[in-house]
């Protein structure tokens, strides 16, 4: 795989998991009543917040890998079944660490998502491409939120549930190749070891 093919993988992979688009009716809510100027804030509070915690596990998570004594392979089926649960919960609307950060913008999906795109990089250059991915996704996800407002009334009700329904798809295509890569290779070793018997 090229650089260009694997920042594609990583950049619509962390976008789909993101889902600011999906974010966003949810922001609108909470943020109701609030002036232009406190949206953007509240909105470059999380997307920060957002980065940091992506790139510090995404970088961190061979040594946590090694830490609990975790595999590559298990992280990858327990992200697969977890992208699935794509919950949106109500919260206080002290919420830009709660839950405009975490979960919503930054969930175990995305961060397992960010770990395993990590191990498969091949190279020190991969790598940068990765993170610098994330940067780029955070910062979309801020301008999304920040033209919320304008945005909804483009694409209206029923674009933005047509938007919600591909990027669920997605989400769900993603979550069945993370789990079908994390399970080909303990099913291989199953039944590698199951020949070897006597």
């Amino acid at each position: 795989m090229d650089i260009f093919a694997y920042s594609m993988l990583c950049f619509t992979s962390l976008f789909t998991l993101m889902d600011p688009l999906g974010v966003m009716p949810v922001f609108l809510q909470m943020t109701e009543g609030m002036s232009a100027g406190e949206r953007r804030s509240i909105a470059l509070k999380s997307c920060a917040l957002t980065f940091v915690i992506l790139v510090l596990f995404t970088l961190c998570g061979r040594f946590l890998f090694h830490f609990f004594g975790i595999s590559t392979n298990g992280f990858r089926i327990a992200g697969g079944m977890k992208l699935n649960e794509n919950e949106k919960k109500e919260y206080s609307r002290n919420i830009t660490v709660t839950p405009l950060a975490v979960p919503m913008l930054c969930d175990p999906g995305g961060i397992s998502s960010g770990i395993t795109l990590m191990e498969d990089a091949p190279e020190h250059i991969f790598k940068i491409a990765l993170v610098c991915v994330i940067a780029l996704v955070c910062l979309l996800s801020f301008i999304i939120l920040c033209v919320s407002t304008r945005l909804l009334k483009i694409l209206g009700e029923t674009g933005n549930n047509v938007m919600m329904r591909l990027m669920g798809l997605i989400l769900m295509v993603i979550a069945v190749e993370c789990f079908i890569n994390g399970m080909q290779p303990v099913l291989t070793d199953i039944l590698r070891q199951a020949h070897a018997c006597p």
